[in-house]
């Protein structure tokens, strides 16, 4: 079992940069690929990337693609998401997930068996 706990959120104007972490507690973090996803007021939870078991591979959605970069340290049981050039439809509740046990990278939230509580991020035009 791992929890996650986000933080690194706030309020930015558009253009800017925001780095959120996503600190796990448990051994096994290694173990786990890591996603993002973000839940605007209204709207369904969607993906924003995801980073597998080791780093090596790593995966966005079309509408971060670019702007978004996910890393991991497995020796510091930690995942980060570096937002750059930031617009208001960013806005939204970012979730740390983990998903145990796959080789590659997942972007359904159903594929996801730990969550974190979110961490607010607004943008402001």
């Amino acid at each position: 079992q791992v929890q996650l706990v986000e933080s690194g959120g706030g309020l930015v104007q558009a253009g800017g940069s925001l780095r959120l972490s996503c600190a796990a507690s448990g051994r096994t973090f290694s173990r786990y690929a890591m996603g993002w996803f973000r839940q605007a007021p209204g709207k369904e939870r969607e993906f924003v990337a995801a980073i597998s078991v080791s780093g090596p591979s790593t995966y966005y959605a079309d509408s971060v693609k670019g702007r978004f970069t996910i890393s991991r340290d497995n020796a510091k049981n930690t995942v980060w998401l570096q937002m750059s050039n930031l617009s208001p439809d960013d806005t939204g509740v970012y979730y740390c997930a983990a998903d145990y046990g796959i080789t590659g990278v997942a972007s359904r939230p159903g594929d996801y068996d730990y969550w974190g509580q979110g961490t607010q991020v607004t943008v402001s035009s």
